[in-house]
């Protein structure tokens, strides 16, 4: 099919243009200028100049004051003739803990304090914890914030606004102040003196160090040594984000439509993500899905997969949310041919990717869910708007038994648990997986949410997916980790999570914790555990930091309320807890540490009655009702009587749930 992919003809690129973009000028505004007119005769100012190309090159600078000097009797510019002296090919040897080769993360700066370039949508770094403006990012989606926040930031290289990953020699992202290289690649860098930060994803330490690049050289050799804090993969657990893209957010539309699966898998390697899903969806839909095969890329190797699918976003049931569609075989809807002739709404799309033994749930769940009136408590009973782009039509859909996972780590991780919380005590089983949604919540790096699993076999698209649906796995950002969690000796993800109780019993619970967190609290730490929990990042360890100590909570989670817990201290150490908890009436139990990891459930069923809280159910009632007046006027008139149809059988489920409940 034609599609109507169109970018702005001021926005257009050609692969000429993209050769011609060699220089970039800024002035300087930091330390000792002053930001505005001195009031002197005579004022100077510094004119920063950028170069990606050596030899002799002539430019025409010109500069104005404002509206009505763009051309002051033609004397507002002049040619000058650079000669452009070569940079310094460096040659990256870079080896992982065990001596063999590997690609890492670069930030590589120079020291000086510049202010960011308006062409730089975003450059923020979580380790450095630097804040950058991102302008617009986000303008097209209500339920994502305009962050607008500006700050100065030492020299990044290569420069980020001269990266175009379709033409350069090394798929570097414009969008990042950091590049990905592999042992034996090299980047180019004038002479000078250069701070480095060296990471490769969560579970290694993060490396400062210092790099000098002497003058008269035309390449130079540097090594960098990785350094782990954990190995979850020699454990038996592997990490996942099953939320990726390569179009659209941050990605440019032009010259090409968003990048390359090369390009994605630098970036999966880069941050030692096992397993990467990138989705096709609205944005270059049409070139984007031109990758997927129902396999595999070509790509993936028995450590690093990456694999394309499906979010149904930007499509006429978006609006009542965002779905992840994982192992599809077919990624057209029956009967079209374009996006615009899919359903407006959710639950005909979920069942027709569960006729192909799809793994399906919502994306960037807590969109829409914050609840009208301000509070953290888990759970709470007041009632969302139901007006985003996130779970809302799950509310609807669980209860057809079509949906596998409610996504967890990207947004306000209260607004995210809430309404999964509910529908487990509504004898629900959804289970919760981690999402980035990589590059338009996040554009710092892939997996930022992640989710451990552990695979039955040998590491593979399948095992993970199929981990994720028995809930063989937990959430984390990656500095706090949950393992072999059981109850009775039972462990999530065994035998459907399912413990089955003859009468009241106690219960054992047991798992291995680790955290990671400096022993003493630095200034990016204390920001984040004072930042707003709607405010980024979402799920972070410096948020379930005891005070300034180096010590978290592990909670013990019962229908969702925190019944218990233990503090353990965040050494990179694993330490066995234990909770001992009487089960009176049937439950689920999980742990976390909040908000920095989650685990699934074990579901303990006494006397073989099911999970009822009626106050849960009462509340998902009511979401019923909330969410049919919010999305009906958007589903289509002909599709509107079955829906109707499919909120009033779930209106009927939890009304026969509320009829079912013990008063508890």
């Amino acid at each position: 099919p034609s599609h109507d992919h169109s970018v702005a003809e001021n926005k257009m690129l050609t692969p000429g243009q993209v050769a011609d973009r060699f220089l970039e000028m800024e002035i300087y505004h930091n330390r000792p200028m002053l930001p505005n007119l001195s009031g002197l005769k005579l004022e100077y100012t510094i004119l920063q100049i950028y170069s990606k190309d050596a030899g002799q090159r002539e430019v025409e600078i010109g500069f104005n004051v404002g509206q009505g000097t763009q051309d002051i009797g033609f004397r507002n510019t002049v040619n000058i003739l650079f000669s452009i002296n070569p940079s310094v090919k460096v040659i990256f040897h870079i080896k992982d803990e065990e001596g063999l080769p590997a690609m890492a993360s670069f930030l590589i700066t120079d020291g000086i304090e510049r202010v960011l370039d308006d062409s730089v949508q975003t450059i923020k770094n979580s380790d450095l914890r630097l804040i950058a403006a991102q302008r617009g990012l986000r303008k097209n989606f209500s339920s994502y914030k305009d962050y607008s926040v500006s700050s100065a930031l030492t020299g990044v290289y290569p420069l980020p606004s001269r990266r175009v990953a379709a033409y350069d020699e090394y798929p570097d992202f414009f969008f990042q102040p950091q590049i990905y290289r592999s042992d034996g690649e090299h980047v180019q860098l004038p002479p000078g003196k250069y701070d480095v930060l060296v990471a490769h994803g969560p579970e290694y330490t993060t490396q400062r160090m210092k790099l000098v690049i002497p003058a008269g050289l035309k390449d130079y050799d540097a090594s960098f040594q990785l350094k782990r804090w954990i190995n979850m993969g020699k454990l038996g657990w592997y990490s996942a984000d099953h939320h990726v893209h390569a179009a659209g957010c941050s990605h440019y539309d032009s010259p090409e439509e968003g990048v390359k699966p090369l390009d994605m898998w630098r970036q999966e390697v880069g941050e030692n993500l096992n397993v990467a899903a990138v989705l096709a969806w609205g944005p270059s839909w049409y070139h984007q899905k031109t990758f997927f095969t129902g396999h595999d890329d070509p790509l993936s190797t028995k450590k690093n997969i990456i694999h394309n699918d499906v979010e149904v976003s930007g499509f006429p049931s978006s609006h009542a949310g965002h779905i992840v569609l994982l192992r599809l075989k077919e990624d057209d809807y029956p009967g079209t041919t374009k996006v615009e002739e899919w359903p407006s709404w959710t639950l005909p799309v979920l069942s027709w990717a569960k006729s192909q033994d799809a793994v399906t749930g919502y994306a960037h769940s807590g969109w829409g869910l914050e609840p009208t009136e301000p509070t953290e408590l888990l759970p709470n009973y007041i009632l969302p708007k139901m007006d985003g782009i996130g779970a809302n039509e799950y509310i609807v859909t669980v209860t057809q038994n079509v949906v596998d996972f409610f996504s967890a780590g990207n947004t306000p991780a209260s607004w995210e648990l809430n309404m999964w919380y509910h529908t487990l005590n509504c004898g629900f089983t959804t289970r919760l997986s981690g999402e980035t949604d990589f590059p338009c919540i996040y554009d710092e790096r892939v997996g930022i949410a992640r989710s451990y699993f552990k695979p039955e076999g040998a590491l593979s698209y399948d095992t993970y997916v199929d981990a994720i649906k028995k809930g063989r796995s937990y959430v984390s950002e990656g500095n706090s980790h949950i393992i072999n969690f059981s109850v009775n000796g039972l462990e999530a993800g065994a035998n459907d999570s399912r413990l089955n109780l003859k009468k009241e019993e106690t219960v054992k619970i047991s798992a291995s914790v680790a955290a990671n967190l400096p022993e003493q609290q630095d200034q990016q730490g204390a920001a984040i555990a004072q930042t707003e929990p709607a405010e980024q990042p979402y799920w972070d360890i410096e948020r379930a930091r005891i005070g300034t100590s180096r010590k978290v909570r592990v909670e013990l989670i019962v229908n969702g309320f925190s019944v218990d817990t233990t503090e353990i201290t965040a050494d990179s150490k694993f330490k066995d807890i234990t909770f001992n908890y009487p089960v009176s009436h049937s439950s689920w139990i999980a742990l976390r540490v909040f908000p920095s990891s989650h685990t699934n459930p074990v579901f303990v069923i006494v006397d073989g009655k099911p999970i009822h809280e009626r106050k849960s159910a009462e509340w998902c009632r009511k979401a019923v009702d909330q969410c049919w007046k919010m999305k009906q006027a958007n589903i289509r008139p002909e599709e509107r009587p079955a829906a109707a149809e499919a909120y009033d059988k779930a209106r009927t489920v939890y009304d026969q749930i509320i009829q079912d409940s013990p008063d508890k």
